[in-house]
């Protein structure tokens, strides 16, 4: 006789067939859409109503060979590409790649047909080193030049403040300035010169933290990205980095001006190249207007030096000030007046009003652009790679604000959201009907009778929802 605890039934095990699927004929329209294609299809047209792709190709055409050559990727197609890092917030050329062969929509907003293959990485990376700064910059003004067009641009009141980007590059391969010798074989010649024969990792390590002085830029540098800086970054740990400065209208929100500059220099310091760009940036797509009149920042920015120029230039500032205790302004009448001026703006409501909008239309750009965008640690060296990715990517911003002001809609996840949420009222709207007639037929079939509803909580008047619910903004 079978136990039957002891007895454990077996199944006969099933075997993957491998099917072939076989040719077939789909037509376009009859592949599946997702939520992304109503915004890339919008997105197109405000690109081509405005004459994107024969822009770029203008002032790419320097970098082509006129005649013959190898096909190349047109440039229309290489600043799509780099848009949808902001987008779909890719960090990676290899990314992008990927997820434009991934996706119908992307293909449709690159005008891939659905035979045609997706540029490879490397063409793009090789496109991104084939065109200059300059041209990438031209991309930018163009994209701004959009925004003044709606009126999105005032550029009286200019927002200061900066960040930094992870550099693509390890701290461990760092090198001297002046021998070329790596980092590690440094600290094995101190611990040999200090009777350490045969050091150990252990041993190096401990020997680095005892050491008073070390990671200085003056002393170390990069092999590969040699622009790159030792600093501390936002969250406090110590890694080669690049700067970035934005200069945004505090009126709308638009980043007028974009900059790249060495980690390592102050905010008083990087303060003058920004506001310069931002000024010819202004000048350019808002010819007839008062720019750059008022300079709001934190406490960073706060320079005596600096609040004198800007005050000789007309530029009212509203900066934090630090607390420095009681100072002496004997023989310095005009950085006395400069610093109480700026002190009696930002304790005015205007200038606590501008200092709260800061916080609101400064910080956001930076977790669109660097954490949701994918682009707190760059994946390309050089300084002129990182300004390219950036000033793109800030493109990509602008583009979205302008999206959002003319569609509802700033970017394809937020329109999947918007879809998902009229889904939803949808369902409860079908569910609400359902209830509402299954309360009518019981009261019909009940009518003489002394009966109660069979679910006293779903019974309730029917409310109807406004049309207003039912709108994408795309």
């Amino acid at each position: 006789m079978i136990d039957p605890v002891a007895y454990t039934p077996r199944m006969a095990m099933g075997k993957h067939r491998r099917i072939r699927q076989p040719s077939m004929w789909v037509a376009t329209q009859d592949l599946p859409r997702s939520a992304a294609h109503p915004f890339y299809e919008r997105l197109n047209q405000l690109l081509d109503h405005a004459g994107f792709d024969a822009f770029v190709e203008r002032a790419c055409a320097k970098f082509y060979a006129p005649v013959l050559g190898r096909p190349g990727l047109a440039p229309g197609r290489y600043f799509r590409l780099l848009l949808l890092g902001y987008f779909e917030g890719l960090d990676s050329e290899r990314a992008i790649a990927w997820r434009a062969s991934d996706s119908l929509s992307v293909r449709a907003f690159l005008g891939l047909e659905v035979h045609e293959g997706v540029p490879d990485h490397s063409t793009i990376s090789r496109t991104r080193r084939l065109i200059d700064v300059e041209t990438h910059a031209a991309v930018f003004t163009w994209v701004l030049q959009r925004l003044a067009d709606a009126g999105l641009v005032r550029g009286t009141t200019i927002g200061i403040d900066a960040t930094t980007l992870e550099a693509n590059a390890a701290l461990r391969s760092i090198v001297r300035r002046d021998t070329g010798e790596a980092y590690d074989a440094f600290l094995t010649g101190l611990a040999q010169a200090s009777g350490i024969d045969t050091p150990t990792r252990a041993d190096l390590a401990r020997l680095d933290r005892e050491r008073p002085r070390k990671g200085s830029n003056a002393d170390w540098t990069h092999p590969h990205d040699p622009d790159a800086r030792i600093t501390k970054l936002k969250d406090g740990r110590t890694h080669l980095a690049h700067k970035t400065e934005h200069a945004v209208d505090l009126e709308t929100g638009a980043v007028v001006a974009v900059t790249v500059q060495p980690a390592t220099d102050g905010d008083t310091t990087t303060l003058v190249e920004t506001l310069q760009t931002a000024a010819t940036q202004l000048e350019r797509v808002c010819p007839a207007g008062d720019v750059v009149r008022e300079v709001v920042a934190d406490k960073g920015y706060h320079s005596t030096a600096r609040l004198v120029d800007l005050t000789e230039l007309g530029i009212r500032t509203y900066i934090s000030e630090p607390k420095r205790g009681r100072r002496r302004w004997r023989g310095h009448g005009a950085a006395q007046a400069a610093v109480y001026a700026n002190r009696r703006r930002i304790r005015g409501a205007r200038g606590q009003w501008l200092l709260r909008r800061r916080g609101e239309y400064l910080e956001r750009p930076f977790a669109h652009l660097y954490r949701t965008g994918a682009l707190r640690r760059v994946r390309v060296r050089g300084r002129d790679n990182v300004t390219k990715r950036v000033l793109v990517q800030t493109a990509g911003c602008n583009l979205g604000l302008l999206m959002r002001t003319l569609f509802g809609v700033g970017t394809p996840r937020g329109l999947q959201g918007r879809a998902a949420a009229v889904f939803g009222v949808l369902a409860t709207l079908v569910a609400s009907l359902t209830t509402a007639l299954g309360d009518l037929r019981w009261h019909v079939a009940s009518l003489g009778t002394d009966q109660r509803p069979p679910h006293p909580e779903l019974h309730g008047p029917l409310v109807l929802l406004p049309a207003a619910s039912f709108t994408t903004g795309c």
